[in-house]
């Protein structure tokens, strides 16, 4: 049994897809598609930067899903893999949205304007520098829980992302979480601040969640034909209705990465295929369980190397 999985922000570099895009018109027509669907040139900055612009947030969730959505329709249309076969599909924060536009939960159209809005109403809901996040390495989460718990009354700080075994990811404000950089320092916890400028996937975002209650109730969701994972439960997504709502709650809620990953395989999964620019889903499913098989795609290289039926 396989699953499809799709990264979430960081995973851009100016430049991605530039292979695929220079050979295929399948991929020059979806990114063309999208720079009228957004009424500006999101493909010169994912091809040509600058870099500044690529990971302005705004930018950085349309240009990852497209990149996704490109080469998942690339592997069905030109390779035909029918990657619809994967037992889940499962993504990462702004990858949830690449996995339900790819299963046709959602319209490519609707999906980019969406993470556009998603993205600003993000980026935008705390004042540039006040918020941030901090990588925790090597520790378990509940040993993360209990010091976040122990000084609540010293600082606010919440968990982000449940990423794997060993990385863990906090969100605040940048005061708090300088103070909890201390304390994690002083049990032998290795932290690294980030380089994000707003704090993701907590209270802080409240803004944003108001932004896409309204902008996801306005939108069309088709039952999914595939079996989605949410973010924010770590589990399979009933029906349409229940999607929506994860989806506003996702903005506010911890990503329950490793929890995702560890029911998959629970229920058979062996081979996780990532789609999408860089390979950082992959090695958090490598530290999760090293006996499943991952496979990242990113060009045509890649693709020749898929097989489904293993």
């Amino acid at each position: 049994m396989f699953s499809v999985i799709f990264p979430g922000q960081g995973s851009q570099l100016v430049g991605m897809g530039n292979e695929l895009y220079s050979k295929y018109k399948l991929i020059q027509n979806l990114f063309k598609e999208a720079d009228e669907t957004l009424g500006f040139s999101l493909s010169k900055i994912i091809l040509d930067g600058p870099k500044k612009e690529l990971d302005l947030t705004e930018n950085t969730q349309p240009a990852i899903f497209l990149l996704s959505y490109s080469i998942f329709k690339l592997v069905k249309e030109e390779f035909n893999i029918d990657l619809n076969k994967a037992s889940f599909f499962a993504g990462h924060s702004l990858g949830e949205y690449s996995a339900i536009a790819s299963s046709d939960t959602l319209s490519f159209s609707d999906t980019l304007k969406i993470l556009k809005i998603r993205g600003k109403a993000m980026q935008s809901s705390v004042p540039k520098g006040v918020g941030g996040m901090v990588a925790v390495l090597g520790s378990k989460i509940e040993n993360v829980e209990k010091i976040i718990e122990k000084n609540k009354n010293k600082y606010e700080c919440f968990i982000a992302n449940d990423n794997s075994e060993s990385q863990i990811v906090i969100s605040g404000n940048v005061i708090d979480l300088e103070k909890m950089m201390i304390d994690l320092k002083s049990n032998n916890i290795k932290n690294i601040k980030l380089p994000v400028s707003a704090p993701f996937h907590c209270k802080l975002m409240n803004k944003a969640t108001m932004i896409m209650s309204e902008e996801i109730a306005k939108l069309n969701f088709q039952e999914s034909k595939n079996i989605l994972i949410s973010n924010v439960t770590g589990k399979e997504i009933i029906n349409s209705l229940e999607l929506k709502d994860l989806l506003v709650k996702q903005i506010e809620s911890r990503v329950r990465w490793r929890e995702s990953v560890i029911l998959m395989i629970n229920k058979g999964v062996d081979h996780f295929i990532e789609i999408g620019p860089g390979k950082v889903l992959s090695g958090l499913i490598k530290r999760i369980d090293r006996n499943v098989k991952v496979s990242a795609i990113n060009n045509e290289e890649d693709i020749k190397l898929i097989n489904i039926n293993e």
